[in-house]
């Protein structure tokens, strides 16, 4: 745990007592170390006995872009097996023929495919997963691919598809073979987890369905509706498995997504496109594409960076979801706290 001294815990422990997120748990290094670490607050304000610990299990709902979506497709460019400037529908029979079509693997990495922005699978397509991933692949477009920068889940889910055909196999295997196992991320699974890993998971939000606030299952309703692994959230985690994730973009771990593929999307890829977006990543809210602090965030309360430029990365994992839905008050922690790590 860290020192009351450290200005990384003095700033969560504050958060934590006004009510921001029940608890968090963070870690900042750099290629060789890790500088600061600890957990702060409770697991649970039903249970206040009980603290945040520095193993506990979160929800990192869109974090999963990264942790598994981004990171196996990057292991598919390195095979060869993907081109992101070809067309889907001259690959891809699903997409062929459907007004995806011309869009590329590029554009939905950037978030400019012309995807419509929500992702309302059950409401337009029921809940089969067969016939949610024809409708999601049979959308019309909201702009031509190219023209817009739109952030939207289903730019996940469809490079999970993508990901899926090209490797015949289920996303949550891919990305456990390509990229947890490689980096000795023990505790990274996609959910939903089993009654030992759920007693060490942070809950997030109230479910209607079971009566109880959601821990071990994954809070995104898409997610918990394809079975609770897909490109949109699932993946649940520590923070020092993140930190293990994050060390590999400074320094790569062999068996795994390349350092090339890392430079490649740690840049700005949409031109004079407002807002600027990496290949998944996003330049840090606060800073701008020159500093080189990059980042991505979850919508539980979950946040990473990382700077190659400054050798640094940083992990925040908070369960604010199971107090609040207002992002304002954590979103000016997070940036106090990317202050703290990337001075």
């Amino acid at each position: 745990m860290a020192q009351r001294s450290d200005p990384f815990e003095r700033l969560l422990r504050a958060a934590a007592d006004e009510g921001v997120f029940p608890g968090a748990v963070w870690a900042v290094g750099d290629p060789r170390t890790t500088v600061s670490a600890g957990a702060v607050g409770l697991l649970d304000p039903a249970r206040p006995g009980e603290p945040m610990r520095p193993d506990t299990l979160f929800d990192v709902a869109s974090l999963t872009k990264i942790l598994s979506v981004w990171a196996v497709t990057g292991t598919l460019v390195d095979a060869g097996k993907l081109d992101l400037t070809v067309p889907l529908g001259s690959f891809w029979p699903e997409a062929a023929g459907r007004p995806l079509a011309g869009a590329t693997a590029h554009h939905l990495l950037t978030h400019t495919a012309g995807l419509p922005l929500r992702a309302n699978l059950r409401h337009l397509y029921g809940s089969d997963p067969q016939d949610v991933r024809d409708g999601v692949l049979s959308e019309p477009l909201r702009h031509r691919p190219g023209a817009a920068v739109a952030y939207t889940d289903r730019a996940a889910l469809i490079l999970g598809y993508l990901a899926e055909h090209l490797t015949r196999t289920p996303l949550a295997r891919i990305a456990e073979d390509r990229v947890w196992a490689p980096l000795a991320m023990s505790d990274t699974r996609y959910g939903p987890l089993p009654a030992a890993a759920r007693r060490r998971c942070a809950p997030t939000e109230y479910d209607d369905v079971t009566g109880t606030h959601l821990k071990g299952t994954v809070h995104d309703f898409s997610a918990r509706l394809l079975g609770g692994a897909c490109g949109i959230a699932g993946v649940f985690t520590t923070a020092a498995d993140v930190g293990r994730f994050l060390r590999h973009l400074l320094v790569p771990v062999p068996g795994t997504f390349s350092a090339e593929w890392t430079a490649a999307s740690l840049r700005v890829h949409t031109g004079g496109l407002t807002p600027p977006r990496g290949l998944f990543w996003h330049p840090a809210p606060g800073t701008q594409p020159a500093d080189g602090v990059w980042s991505h965030f979850g919508f539980t309360g979950t946040g990473l960076w990382v700077s190659q430029a400054r050798g640094r990365w940083a992990v925040l994992l908070t369960n604010r979801l199971r107090l609040t839905r207002d992002p304002g008050p954590l979103a000016r922690v997070r940036d106090v706290f990317r202050s703290l790590a990337f001075p």
